[in-house]
């Protein structure tokens, strides 16, 4: 495996030698981007938006405030019956509810992720248009096994994260450019077998978003 990976990385480092990367640059920045790159809905219009298409892809979607949002995030953890469920690593103590038993992610081994009931986590942007959430796995985010593993994953979307389109999330994204994103849109699912759906093929089998106002 090593010797064909550094084959294949031989033959594109040969092909570009003789690419002056400057040249590229222009060729790049020359080409015609005459798609919508800026939405045009007001914030209500946005979030309404953004729910409608989680709504679409069997989100469940709870609307908060700031200063609800723990007892919130317990509602919705309580309603599934969730006891045993992994805190991301970085996410503020105070939006967690007080008297809830969460485990934190630097403690949960493999066999705790493919265990529990959930995992809680904040996101990077949402896009409206895709009911789209990304994650850059920064802080309060996880890493990316901990929003593949389990089987439920609890998001919290703060409405200044939520943009209309891709093109303005990906500006957003600009400086995590080179680094490993993770976009859900739903709960994980397939049809690719006879046009059967299947959830949790390749994440999460059920997806809770709190919107926080």
């Amino acid at each position: 495996m090593a010797d064909a990976r550094a084959t294949i990385l031989e033959g594109i480092r040969s092909g570009l030698r003789d690419v002056d990367p400057s040249d590229a640059a222009a060729d790049y920045a020359a080409i015609p981007r005459t798609y919508i790159r800026a939405g045009q809905l007001d914030l209500d219009a946005r979030l309404h938006l953004l729910k409608e298409r989680l709504r679409d892809y069997d989100t469940n979607v709870v609307d908060t405030d700031a200063a609800s949002l723990p007892s919130t995030i317990h509602e919705v953890l309580t309603s599934h019956q969730q006891k045993n469920v992994i805190a991301a690593d970085g996410l503020p103590q105070e939006i967690l509810p007080s008297d809830f038993p969460f485990i934190s992610e630097r403690n949960a081994s493999a066999d705790t992720l493919n265990a529990c009931d959930g995992i809680v986590t904040v996101c990077s942007v949402a896009i409206a248009f895709t009911g789209t959430i990304v994650l850059t796995h920064g802080a309060g985010e996880g890493a990316r096994r901990l929003t593949l593993v389990p089987d439920r994953h609890l998001c919290i979307v703060r409405a200044e994260q939520v943009v209309e389109t891709v093109p303005e999330a990906i500006d957003r994204l600009a400086s995590f450019a080179t680094h490993p994103l993770t976009f859900i849109s739903g709960p994980s699912a397939t049809a690719d077998i006879e046009m059967t759906r299947i959830r949790g093929v390749h994440g999460p089998r059920f997806l809770d978003v709190v919107l926080v106002r």
